[in-house]
């Protein structure tokens, strides 16, 4: 029956969509397959004996294909095979067009972000009822609702739109009503469980041409189930209809597009056509949805999802890109932080959390690094009013920043996702609720990993917007990966490691100025919850961007794991960053640092120079081997005591464009052996060997092999005199090169200040210079033998504060640090209240 009224209503044309037929886990097979430009879909399915599908959406050569049901991966198997058999025989062949191969396996993993119970023992904070609404407050209501022809039996009730009783606890944004700014022409995608069109609030700027059910695979993305009323209830706080039902929503003019996922199990493939649905109408995509909030889950969203978004992002909107808004997560009373939620801690979505009407915190928000603002939801005794009075949660915050967004694009459509999100930023008003600890960064912000930048604020956003001067392109610097392979000391104190980042590499990056900073990392521990890791910048702002969460018991650790920060937006970059890992608890239960990998993510200086970000892959990690590192002995770094950080400057050279899996090698440098020797001596060993061994089948004399082996012999040790005299040349030649002039550096007791906010007098000794360090530069700049030496060949010394066995390691030279600063030339992160 639903199947003929997607007929009636939507027609045939919407068969064109690729999953206008629902895929059949139970009896088959799908595989999405990463296609070459240059081969057709249908020779690798008759290739693998495959039928093909269609495109998976609008994700480019990225194709759907039907097999029989079978418990093997039959499409990795015969790839495998293929490249076995490329290596004896060679040849061309379909398979090799394969760029990715992803089996399909639905599952239920994305949990609606619903109110947790309030845990127990936890008291009941409600407002103070005796406080009557203010009488001015009362008469502007009024004045609004007559102007503005409101009949809407409860928005009166509606104290997130305006509240008399808090005055100034809400989103401020009837004065825009006033202004004719209400969301006209703007879309809002609602992704969730499904969506009432049919609702006398939501049907007169219900947006079927932007709509799809994922779970059922037609059109109409209705609610099917006994609980698919969330998505209903989100859609209700952005779209509902200034008419005489329920409430209004806060751009009552805007379309509202419903996007069904939550109410079945779907793949990757599905959820992936489901962020990417429609992207030139839809221009917001909201969503408050994610793994499990239950403090221990660490999950993020599959390649295929993530390429989604990044090309949305990059494509969507005619190139503006879709804004993805995300709720930060329920968790909080579990422990739970977002940055453990692989969707709200991407920097390509807007990750909202929530205060409640009396500006204070609720019990279930998570706090999070990650998260960019907050605005209003349930909490205080009180909920967000959308036809139902127990609607809140962030599930309730991130619809409701939605539509504020809508509001921001009826004015200035012309807007990237990026200038969205740096006018949130900048117009967000911090909260003073005697709890978030704020910090003041270096563009003059307040920061709380509690509420983010603070709460929106609709008028001063959209006024901001409306003389807005866009941002230039996107443009990023990725560091080496900084192998560090120490044991994280147990209790208070932490391993501290420093990687600098000077100018000259920023600016051969493109990078003006930073909005967000991602550290991929790699951590060993038997209990993952006990690790918590702070990120501290060169101007001393600190981001705790993992947390220790006490119901996390995973032996597993971090693996590839992306953290992100907002906190240093509209940082220069430049200086020492800092990472400190601390094992919270001494209970037996240990670890080690394995490697990180810093990314800073900003303006471009040149925007003629920018180029878009290309597809992620699935083996973006792999390489840790980019460049090598001086691999330390255990030691502990005792913050207390004056944090001393293991440091190395990063790559001078790192892509404008994208970060070289297999960077090209300099001139004559081979790829180290697990024995520690290279591959060009053990073939010249075993060449030597071989020759050796072949003069006595010839029965030559043992006379005459002392005599051949006397001549090896002085051969050899010419040779070896010979390398001797050119090795120390080149040692005088490299410390005469400023260029090359290594060393290693104690932090003094100037630097060390910031890096442990909670602890004060943490003092040590003044740093001294020493020489040191193979450490192997393979990202230098340039191309010609001399910027491009092997390994830098130098005595190693140690200082130490007292008490501390901990190494100093600063890669580069002191002139680095003259460089400068490289800024944008563009107004300051400010503007009219």
């Amino acid at each position: 029956m639903k199947i003929s009224t997607l007929l009636s209503l939507a027609g045939l044309a919407v068969l064109s969509h690729g999953a206008q037929v629902p895929r059949d886990y139970a009896n088959n097979d799908y595989y999405v397959l990463h296609l070459d430009r240059s081969t057709s879909p249908e020779q690798v399915a008759s290739r693998l004996g495959l039928r093909h599908e269609g495109q998976l959406s609008e994700l480019e050569h990225h194709h759907v294909f039907r097999a029989p049901k079978f418990d093997e991966d039959v499409v990795k198997r015969q790839i495998q095979e293929r490249k076995r058999r490329k290596r004896d025989v060679g040849g061309s062949d379909p398979l090799d067009s394969i760029l990715l191969s992803s089996k399909q396996k639905p599952r239920m993993h994305l949990e609606k972000r619903m109110i947790p119970p309030r845990p127990e023992g936890l008291p009941v904070v409600r407002r103070q009822e005796a406080a009557p609404p203010s009488s001015a407050a009362l008469q502007k209501q009024a004045e609004v609702m007559k102007t503005l022809d409101i009949a809407d039996p409860i928005f009166n009730e509606q104290w997130h739109l305006f509240n008399p009783v808090e005055i100034g606890h809400d989103v401020n944004v009837t004065g825009l009503w006033l202004e004719g700014i209400t969301g006209k022409n703007s879309t809002v995608a609602i992704v969730d469980d499904g969506l009432d069109m049919n609702s006398n609030d939501l049907k007169p700027n219900y947006f079927a041409e932007g709509s799809w059910d994922f779970n059922d695979a037609d059109a109409i993305p209705a609610p099917e189930l006994s609980d698919d009323r969330h998505g209903t209830r989100c859609a209700g706080e952005v779209s509902a209809a200034r008419n005489d039902v329920c409430g209004v929503g806060v751009a009552y003019d805007s379309r509202i597009a419903g996007i069904r996922i939550l109410s079945k199990a779907i793949g990757d493939a599905e959820e992936a056509e489901a962020m990417i649905f429609k992207y030139q109408d839809n221009q917001i995509y909201s969503c408050s949805w994610g793994p499990s909030d239950d403090g221990r889950t660490m999950e993020a969203p599959g390649i295929l999802i993530k390429r989604a978004m990044v090309q949305a992002t990059q494509k969507g909107r005619g190139g503006l890109g879709s804004v993805y808004v995300f709720a930060s997560g329920n968790g909080a009373s579990n422990g739970d932080n977002c940055n453990f939620d692989g969707y709200t801690n991407s920097i390509y979505s807007i990750t909202v959390g929530a205060v409640d009407r009396t500006g204070a915190h609720p019990y279930y928000s998570e706090l999070c690094s990650a998260q960019l603002v907050v605005t209003y939801s349930s909490g205080s005794g009180d909920a967000i009013n959308a036809c139902y009075s127990g609607h809140g949660g962030t599930s309730a915050a991130a619809p409701l920043a939605a539509g504020i967004f809508a509001l921001v694009l009826q004015v200035r459509p012309d807007l990237s996702w990026r200038d969205m999100q740096y006018l949130a930023m900048d117009t967000a008003v911090p909260i003073d609720d005697g709890v978030a600890e704020w910090q003041t960064t270096t563009i003059g912000k307040k920061f709380s990993h509690t509420f983010g930048y603070g709460k929106i604020d609709s008028y001063a956003m959209v006024e901001m917007a409306k003389t807005w001067e866009k941002v230039k392109p996107q443009a990023w610097y990725f560091s080496p990966w900084i192998h560090v392979k120490k044991n994280i000391p147990e209790g208070k104190d932490g391993l501290a490691v420093t990687v600098e980042v000077t100018a000259d590499m920023l600016k051969a990056a493109n990078v003006a100025r930073l909005e967000h900073v991602t550290v991929t990392m790699n951590v060993e521990h038997t209990r993952r919850g006990d690790l918590s890791v702070d990120l501290i910048s060169p101007s001393k702002v600190v981001s705790n961007i993992a947390v220790a969460r006490r119901l996390d018991t995973a032996g597993t650790g971090y693996k590839d794991w992306t953290f992100m920060s907002v906190a240093h937006w509209g940082e220069s970059g430049v200086g020492k960053w800092t990472i400190i890992v601390r094992d919270t608890e001494k209970n037996g239960n240990k670890g080690k640092l394995v490697d990180f990998h810093l990314k800073l993510w900003g303006e471009a200086i040149d925007a003629d120079k920018a180029k878009p970000l290309p597809m992620p892959d699935e083996h973006d990690d792999d390489d840790h081997n980019v460049i090598q590192t001086t691999t330390l002995q255990a030691s502990t770094t005792p913050i207390a005591a004056g944090t001393a950080a293991t440091s190395v400057k990063g790559n001078p050279s790192d892509h404008p464009e994208r970060p070289t899996k297999n960077p090209a090698k300099p001139s004559g440098t081979e790829k180290a052996s697990p024995s520690g020797t290279n591959e060009a001596q053990e073939a010249t060993s075993s060449a030597s060997s071989s020759w050796v061994s072949w003069l006595p089948s010839f029965g030559a004399s043992k006379t005459v092999q002392i005599w051949v082996y006397g001549a090896i012999g002085l051969i050899s040790a010419f040779c070896c005199g010979l390398g001797i005299y050119f090795w120390v040349a080149r040692r005088r030649r490299l410390r005469n090169d400023s260029r090359n002039n290594y060393e290693f550096e104690l932090i003094d007791e100037e630097e060390a200040e910031g890096l442990n906010p909670g602890e004060k007098g943490a003092v040590g000794k003044k740093a001294r210079r020493t020489r040191g360090g193979e450490l192997y530069d393979a990202f230098a700049e340039g191309s010609d033998d001399d910027q491009f030496e092997d390994y830098r060949d130098r005595e190693r010394s140690h200082t130490r504060l007292p008490g501390d066995d901990s190494e100093q390691y600063v890669v580069g030279d002191e002139s680095d640090d003259e460089s400068g600063d490289e800024k944008a030339e563009r107004k300051p992160l400010s503007g009219p209240r």
